[in-house]
């Protein structure tokens, strides 16, 4: 058999080998690694397998197919995540960022939405005139109002959602001064 004291045995590859073919470990009993140097850099040197693709898996180089569609698309047709393309092209997440908005800020899907925009007769609720795109809600509570035209939603947004400051400038569009009437000094009355 063979000395005991001058090789050692690999538990990966089951050769005996010399000592010096062991990386050294202090924590082991007898100083050594329990499987041999050139076991570890075939291990942690191999190159990584080529993918194996059908015929119809065939993706030309600078091409990625999107798991969104399942086209084959250029690198272009990409957001980079990082230093690489993301896994659906641009289109995909095109069509899919409005729902995603929509269930993550309101809860709501888009056919909830829709039913919104039919319920109010596919008008502004507010100026009754133009298409409404943006959901509308109360930043205190959180709760959908409904869906209005830009214009509407920013208007509102503006004023502060304070329903006394529209009606000031509801006042204010009909021709009524809502400025303050000194009373006494010091103390100011608002028109009613």
């Amino acid at each position: 058999m063979v000395n005991e004291e001058a090789v050692k045995r690999c538990v990966r590859c089951g050769e005996y080998k010399p000592r010096a073919a062991f990386a050294r470990k202090r924590s082991n009993l007898d100083g050594l690694q329990r499987h041999c140097r050139d076991y570890a850099t075939r291990y942690h040197c191999r190159a990584p397998e080529p993918q194996v693709h059908g015929p119809e898996d065939e993706v030309p180089i600078g091409h990625k197919r999107c798991r969104g569609c399942g086209e084959v698309k250029p690198h272009g047709d990409w957001h980079r995540k990082g230093n690489r393309p993301a896994s659906r092209c641009k289109s995909c997440r095109a069509a899919q960022g409005p729902a995603d908005h929509l269930k993550r800020r309101y809860g709501r899907t888009l056919a909830e939405r829709d039913a919104m925009i039919a319920a109010q007769r596919g008008l502004c609720a507010i100026c009754l005139d133009a298409l409404p795109v943006h959901v509308d809600h109360c930043h205190r509570t959180g709760r959908v109002r409904g869906v209005l035209c830009f214009n509407c939603n920013s208007a509102i947004g503006k004023l502060g959602d304070h329903p006394d400051a529209v009606r000031r400038a509801a006042a204010y569009l009909e021709g009524n001064s809502w400025k303050p009437i000194l009373v006494a000094p010091g103390v100011y009355q608002l028109p009613s």
